[in-house]
């Protein structure tokens, strides 16, 4: 059985983070192992308090994990110090991971920055070009590529800007600016656009954790990088579709629909 191992933060509620990653890993049938970065007090209708990990602790963490069980993939998820930030990229380059998909939590669906310039910095310089795939939405790839992003033109330039930057994929999520679910990956040189339906479900908490998270388990079976998005869209399209409702703000997605 392979491995993929989540790197985030805590989400009491369940609905993100640390929880949905295992909940998605658990449900393409692969062993999740876990690190976490912070715990977070939030529910669906926000977060209320913030508690970081030492980042020594997340090191041993990752010591723990790569010295007993090496995963075949690796998610990366919110990561909020610049010493976080250095000792993960640092662990991963000294035991070689591969199949890195980093989700950069660096500014929420409202536009809130969420990242001091330090640690922004620090992911920019350290963990974003180490890895296979990175996933920003559209403000975050705003602040990666220094432009502004209003058309699907737009999503291609920024994505060959951030491109430039880094070694891997850049797969730009667009649903800020259509009704569809339209997703473009900059990879070897190419375009690749995703276009899904969209679902009309207002309960959409973790829905980046989650589709980096399948994309990081389809890696770890061995799909290519397009085929691996591919299957994470499908994937998170169903578990949209199954159309849970809980909780009193935006509900998380039902992970487990094809159980």
């Amino acid at each position: 059985m392979q491995s993929v191992l989540t790197i985030a933060g805590s989400d009491s509620s369940g609905g993100a983070g640390i929880q949905a990653d295992i909940k998605t890993i658990t449900a393409h049938k692969l062993y999740a192992t876990s690190a976490i970065t912070a715990l977070t007090a939030q529910n669906t209708t926000g977060v209320r308090a913030i508690h970081n990990s030492p980042a020594e602790f997340v090191g041993q963490q990752l010591d723990a994990i790569f010295e007993d069980i090496p995963p075949d993939a690796v998610k990366i998820g919110m990561v909020s110090s610049p010493e976080i930030i250095q000792i993960i990229s640092e662990k991963l380059r000294d035991y070689g991971a591969m199949n890195i998909v980093v989700d950069p939590v660096m500014v929420s669906t409202s536009g809130s920055k969420l990242l001091k310039d330090e640690a922004q910095d620090n992911l920019c310089r350290l963990l974003l070009p180490i890895a296979s795939v990175i996933t920003p939405n559209i403000p975050e790839a705003q602040v990666l590529s220094g432009m502004e992003i209003n058309s699907l033109e737009d999503m291609e330039e920024a994505a060959k800007i951030i491109g430039s930057k880094i070694y891997g994929g850049v797969l730009i999520k667009g649903g800020h600016l259509s009704a569809t679910a339209t997703d473009l990956l900059y990879y070897d040189g190419e375009f690749n656009w995703y276009r899904q339906e969209h679902i009309d479900n207002p309960n959409t908490h973790g829905t980046g954790c989650t589709l980096s998270s399948a994309i990081a388990c389809n890696l770890a079976m061995g799909y290519d990088l397009p085929e691996a998005i591919a299957n994470a869209k499908k994937y998170i399209t169903g578990a949209l579709k199954a159309g849970l409702n809980l909780g009193k703000g935006s509900g998380p997605l039902n992970h487990m629909y094809a159980l």
